[in-house]
């Protein structure tokens, strides 16, 4: 098992831990990570775009003119749609873009984007988050000390006391936190560097493992 480093708030490091192989040790597998990317982008869709086709369009109940004897094309509405005004064809209608993973390559896309991270060296484990108040200064010395940079991803348990963490974090650009039974494929891979505290190291290969 690969070992990774325990630091706290000021970067010192507190111990060593043995990352899960099963979870952070596993040959990434790409195609299953693009399908979950293309999932979750597909479920954020409204699907509200929406045309009107002949039967929706307001008028149009007269017959233009009649049907013989006047020498143009017969017409049955001004509602058709090659008239101006007219309804769509084949127009979009409200749907919804959704679909589902199988419950094993959703879990499989997981893994293997958490040990992308792992061998790329983007995972950062910190004993716990303590501010006395909500201040962004005071997490901004945090992300200096633990050498978080931009585009940080703070992954922390339902167990420890972390509001005022993100109520300081929230008013930082490109910074976000999230509950471990709530990290998931997108988000892992959009961020640069993933902070886990000690306790949600434990819950994520306890959900994983």
């Amino acid at each position: 098992m690969a070992q990774i480093n325990v630091i706290n708030q000021k970067g010192d490091k507190v111990k060593d831990i043995e990352l899960n192989d099963a979870i952070f040790g596993i040959e990434p597998n790409q195609q299953v990570i693009f399908d979950a990317i293309v999932m979750q982008q597909a479920s954020k869709r409204q699907g509200t775009a929406d045309t009107k086709n002949r039967t929706e369009v307001r008028g149009g109940g007269r017959k233009p003119w009649r049907q013989k004897g006047t020498g143009r094309a017969r017409q049955g509405s001004i509602r058709s749609p090659q008239w101006r005004g007219g309804g769509i064809v084949f127009g979009p209608t409200p749907r919804s873009y959704k679909y589902n993973l199988n419950k094993k390559v959703r879990r499989l896309a997981l893994k293997s984007v958490l040990s992308e991270k792992a061998i790329e060296k983007e995972i950062i484990v910190v004993d716990k988050f303590e501010l006395a108040a909500p201040k962004t200064k005071d997490f901004k010395e945090i992300i200096t000390n633990i050498g978080a940079g931009r585009k940080t991803l703070f992954v922390v348990d339902s167990s420890e006391d972390y509001e005022n963490a993100f109520l300081s974090l929230r008013n930082i650009d490109s910074m976000s936190m999230l509950l471990a039974d709530g990290i998931n494929v997108y988000d892992i891979v959009n961020a640069n560097k993933l902070v886990f505290t000690e306790a949600a190291m434990k819950k994520v290969e306890e959900v994983l493992g």
